[in-house]
C-alpha cells in the first residue's frame, strides 16, 4: 500500500495503490474520510486532477452525510433492552438457564453470564444468523447477477455496509442484519454487482438496475435508516 496522502481544499486523502485498472475509485466513508484507490502507475498529478474533477461531487456527498449525522446509538445488555433483527422489534430477556443467545417467542435471550462482556454476545448472534439467512439469498441473487462468488460472510466492516474483494469475496456488515430484509438485499446485491464491475460507473449502475430496479429508492432508504443503527456502541 502506498503512503500518499493527497489533499483537496486542506482534506486529507489517503492514496491506496492495487490492481492494474487505469481506473480511479474514490470514495466518501460514513464519517465523513475520503479515500482514494488507484493503480500504481498513475502520477500524483494526474490523480490531484482527478479529485479537482470531483469537487462538486465530493462537496455534495458531504453534505449528504452531514445531514444525516447523529450521536451514535448506545444499548444497554439489561432486561427490556430493544435490538431489531431484520426490521422486527424484540426486547432483551435476561436469562439463567440460557447458554446462548437466541430468539424465543418474540423476546432476545440472552445468558446472564454473558450480560457484562458488553456487546459482543450480541454482535456474534448477529453475524451467525446473518449469515445462516444470507447463503440461500446469495445463490438465488447471484444467479440472477450471473456472478459466482467465492464465499459469503458477515464481519464488523467499520462504517461500510458491505464489501467485495477483486476474489470474489463478499462481506456484509452485521449491523446491516437489523434492517428489513429488502434493504439487506439492496446491501447484497450491490456488493454482487461489484463481481461483475469493480467501479462505480455508468456500467456498474446498470448492472444492479437489471438485476433491482427500484434500487435508488432502496439507496436512499438505507441511507436514512442506517444513520440511526446500532453499530455496537453500549452503555
Amino acid at each position: 500500500m502506498n503512503a500518499l496522502v493527497l489533499h483537496l481544499d486542506g482534506i486529507p486523502v489517503p492514496v491506496e495503490t492495487a490492481g492494474s485498472s487505469r481506473k480511479a475509485r474514490l470514495t466518501v466513508e460514513a464519517d465523513g474520510s475520503l479515500s482514494l484507490r488507484a493503480p500504481s502507475d498513475v502520477a500524483p498529478d494526474e490523480l490531484e486532477r482527478f479529485l479537482v474533477s470531483k469537487r462538486a461531487w465530493i462537496y455534495r456527498k458531504l453534505s449528504e452525510k452531514e445531514a444525516l449525522q447523529h450521536e451514535p446509538i448506545t444499548k444497554e445488555m439489561v432486561d427490556g433492552e430493544g435490538f431489531s433483527y431484520l426490521g422486527r422489534s424484540h426486547r432483551l430477556q435476561l436469562s439463567d438457564d440460557a447458554t446462548t443467545v437466541r430468539l424465543e417467542r418474540g423476546g432476545l435471550v440472552l445468558p446472564r453470564t454473558k450480560a457484562d462482556a458488553g456487546a459482543e454476545p450480541i454482535i456474534e448472534w448477529y453475524r451467525r444468523r446473518g449469515e445462516a439467512w444470507l447463503k440461500p439469498r446469495t445463490r438465488s441473487w447471484a444467479e440472477r447477477l450471473r456472478v459466482e462468488p467465492e464465499g459469503i460472510s458477515v464481519a464488523d466492516l467499520g462504517r461500510k455496509w458491505g464489501s467485495a474483494s477483486a476474489h470474489g469475496r463478499v462481506r456484509l456488515h452485521w449491523a446491516t442484519f437489523q434492517l428489513p430484509p429488502a434493504l439487506v438485499d439492496y446491501v447484497l446485491v450491490h456488493e454482487l454487482a461489484h463481481l461483475r464491475e469493480p467501479h462505480h460507473g455508468p456500467a456498474f449502475w446498470q448492472v444492479l438496475a437489471r438485476a433491482m430496479p427500484d434500487y435508488d429508492g432502496k439507496k436512499e432508504e438505507l441511507a436514512q435508516r442506517g444513520a440511526r443503527l446500532w453499530f455496537g456502541e453500549t452503555r
